[in-house]
């Protein structure tokens, strides 16, 4: 959950994203650096999954296709490249068999859950032999690199935030595999310098500045690392007058907060207890408990930093601590999963007379984890708060902490009954700047802070707020726009003005892609239920599609997180390479309509999230925009479970499915890394009635040979050897299984492959190369799978 901060920078990063959350939530402000790239998960700590029948579907209206001319088409459109493989003979232990809940669950493929091990290691090798092999063997593979090497080689700028007496921001020339600060004397300076430049840490780029934190003075940044994709981080801090780093070096930290003392002395961060190298590394599959908050003094070891809080009677808890505005309270909010409930404590900072040389004396505000409650700014006493305490769509509060029971609260801004409040800032000493999601599409508003009172409205468009950089003391806020053609816009917005106007402080254009070429629309298509979902279908104008068309369609459906219009180089290169279209389902899981839509893809109400992915599905075919032959189906992390499970469910309504770094043991995910923090949308497989639900999804598990002449999808399934979020036994075991029970079967001639990337994580902070590999394949892989028509240039 967010607290408050002295600084808001909040930066979307999705593909996302991202990522949800592993302990911390997407809609989160913190001062996380990150790229324009796209990341599987859209933070830091994100994560975030079913079988119908023909009755179904036949019961559908008349924007579903029925099963039965479904089936017709994948019978009759097999493409003509299709092949038997020879896949590697992958050791099945049979011995391994447990009994869950009464039922016996057998686990052949467990060894594999050790990274390690030499057999791991040679299955994974022999694994990306035979995918390198079918990808590298593809006519126009050339093509394809220039292509999406030349879609990413456009500038990127981030939202600038101000600190001290510069301006800094973020760079991306093109190809740098890191994104850079740069910094400038004042808004109006047109000459810049590098600050930091995160590529000379490592040759190949792998090395990724992950989160930053800046001193209230400005004198100080502090920075964290990540080596190799991993989750653990290295904290460092650095001189802004000198740009030399200070002695001063924090390790064993991960998803870890960074609160300044506004003395400057030293700031508050997360750490986990002694920890092995394969945890530091990345490697590791252990479970991540018992995080403590301490505060380290500037210029002292870290073994003598002080404990601030623990929690050894609730090892899952995690603390993340800011400080208020004023300087005068730290903010503690605890959480125990991803779901929208939190605690919040506090600490009168003046009460320890300077000095954090113990446990602090917290104050328990809110205890029970009833809801969630985020803290915006305050005003002495007056804390401003956000919640969805009665409020599924979010209000803001004002609680007096010196008398701080509820009937003494006061509701600032009522919750809009339609529309979520994703989140809320405040600039100009008296402002609040409030962001909705409408409809999928970014709305923000400017508040009187004092009375609640709307005084502007921003005209956004079809688009959505990717990054917000505010301050409390600040006259001026900077917002970054996106949508699924624009590359980004950075703003500078006066709030010194009573017309709040807003001025284009950065444009990013890319030279190889004309957005004037594409169009957007968004349509509502209804599910098996009724309920109607809303989907986004990007392509070239003038574009007549066909069943023909090559076709790529995306989807997460989880831990609160709305996939809004982002610009995004590996669906733009889908567009140009292939004359495609892209679409965006916005299924249920995900936040689009506040925490109902989520409640209605979650728990036992996950199976509804498939659902609607496979409705998106039909809608397309429906209304002719493509044909099961020629559909790709796309998510990563959640989104990878999404995929996998509806391949599983609905095999001849996908011809390729590529689920990436993919949730796919829903019996064993709460006891690998970050895991059992996800049982808020997954529930607790050691809990029967949860376990019912989850083996009727779980991907690994609901792998069956498709009847009559239907194939499996085409299927490519991602991970990389560095992902302590999602760790790649997932994958492994998923596709290790696919394997032997789908190529049992004769008829099986699509390919069932797996892509495993070396020295990357789950997503963020991927180096621009690795990206650009990975689109690669993917891109190749649907070509080759569907029989795409290259439309792209020639090199």
């Amino acid at each position: 959950m967010r607290v408050a901060t002295k600084a808001y920078f909040f930066c979307k990063s999705k593909l996302v994203s991202a990522l949800l959350s592993a302990g911390k939530r997407a809609r989160q402000f913190r001062t996380v650096i990150n790229q324009d790239h796209q990341t599987y998960l859209r933070t830091p700590f994100q994560e975030g999954h079913r079988c119908l029948t023909s009755s179904v579907f036949a019961a559908r209206n008349d924007y579903c296709v029925r099963y039965c001319t479904i089936r017709s088409m994948v019978h009759t459109s097999q493409p003509e490249a299709d092949m038997q493989f020879e896949y590697p003979k992958s050791r099945r232990d049979e011995s391994v068999v447990e009994d869950l809940h009464g039922v016996k669950v057998a686990d052949p493929y467990r060894w594999l859950e050790d990274p390690e091990a030499k057999e791991t290691k040679e299955f994974v090798e022999k694994q990306n032999e035979i995918t390198n092999k079918y990808l590298h063997d593809y006519e126009h593979y050339d093509n394809v690199k220039s292509l999406v090497t030349k879609l990413h080689d456009y500038p990127r700028y981030g939202a600038p935030n101000i600190e001290g007496d510069h301006v800094y921001f973020m760079f991306n020339s093109g190809l740098q595999n890191q994104a850079v600060i740069y910094r400038q004397k004042s808004l109006m300076d047109d000459s810049k310098e590098v600050f930091f430049d995160p590529n000379t840490l490592s040759e190949d780029g792998t090395t990724a500045l992950s989160q930053t934190s800046w001193s209230e003075d400005g004198r100080l940044m502090g920075y964290m690392l990540s080596a190799g994709g991993s989750d653990w981080r290295t904290t460092k801090i650095l001189d802004a007058s000198s740009k030399e780093n200070l002695p001063d070096v924090l390790e064993r930290v991960k998803f870890s907060c960074f609160g300044w003392t506004h003395d400057h002395k030293g700031f508050f961060y997360n750490m986990y207890p002694e920890v092995t190298t394969e945890q530091a590394t990345g490697t590791s599959t252990s479970s991540d408990y018992n995080q403590k908050l301490y505060y380290h003094v500037l210029g002292t070891p870290q073994s003598e930093d002080v404990l601030c809080a623990e929690f050894p009677d609730n090892p899952n808890w995690k603390g993340s601590a800011s400080v208020t505005d004023d300087g005068n309270y730290v903010l503690l909010s605890i959480s125990r999963s991803c779901e929208s409930k939190n605690g919040l404590w506090y600490c009168d900072l003046r009460k320890t007379d300077g000095k954090i040389e113990d446990i602090l004396p917290w104050v328990k505000l809110f205890e029970d984890f009833d809801a969630e409650y985020d803290v915006i700014t305050n005003e002495g006493t007056l804390f401003y708060i956000k919640t969805n305490l009665d409020a599924k769509n979010h209000r803001i509060i004002v609680v007096d902490v010196a008398d701080a029971k509820k009937g003494n609260w006061k509701e600032l801004i009522p919750e809009n009954p339609k529309y979520f409040l994703e989140w809320a800032c405040c600039a100009a000493g008296d402002k609040l700047v409030l962001h909705y999601i409408e409809d999928v599409k970014s709305a923000m508003y400017v508040h009187e802070l004092s009375s609640g009172k709307r005084l502007h409205t921003f005209d956004l468009g079809c688009s959505a707020v990717m990054q917000v950089s505010c301050k409390k003391k600040l006259p001026q806020f900077f917002y970054k726009l996106q949508s699924f053609t624009n590359p980004g816009t950075v703003y500078l917005c006066d709030m010194s003005r009573p017309d709040f106007p807003s001025t284009v402080f950065r444009e990013i254009k890319s030279a190889a892609f004309d957005p004037n070429e594409y169009e957007t629309t968004q349509v509502f298509y209804p599910s098996a239920d009724g309920v109607k979902v809303p989907m986004f279908i990007t392509h070239r104008k003038g574009l007549k599609p066909s069943e023909e068309t090559p076709c790529l369609l995306y989807a997460y459906g989880g831990f609160h997180i709305a996939v809004q219009p982002y610009f995004s180089a590996r669906f733009v290169s889908f567009l140009k390479a292939f004359d495609g279209i892209f679409a965006v389902a916005n299924i249920r899981g995900g936040s689009e309509y506040g925490e109902e839509w989520w409640i209605n893809g979650s728990l036992k109400n996950k199976q509804n999230c498939f659902t609607d992915f496979q409705c998106a599905a039909e809608y397309l075919y429906k209304e002719e925009y493509t044909s099961a032959k020629k559909l790709a189906i796309m998510g990563g992390s959640n989104g990878g479970l999404l995929v996998g499970a509806c391949s599983n469910q609905r095999p001849e309504l996908f011809g390729a499915a590529i689920p990436m770094v993919g949730v796919m043991d829903m019996l064993r995910f709460h006891k690998f890394t970050i895991g059992h923090y996800w049982t808020s949308d997954y529930g607790n497989p050691d809990v029967k009635e949860d376990f019912d639900v989850v083996m009727k999804y779980s991907p690994l598990h609901n792998i069956k040979k498709p009847e009559d002449d239907v194939q499996y999808p085409a299927t490519l399934v991602v991970t990389a050897d560095h992902d302590d979020r999602v760790s790649p036994l997932h994958s492994l075991k998923y596709v290790a299984q696919l394997q032997h029970v789908v190529c049992a079967d004769q008829k099986q001639k699509k390919p069932l492959m797996v892509r495993v990337e070396t020295k990357a994580g789950h997503g963020a902070g991927k180096s621009t190369t690795k990206i650009i590999e990975e689109i690669v394949d993917c891109l190749v892989f649907c070509a080759k799978a569907l029989q795409y028509e290259w439309k792209g240039p020639q090199t």
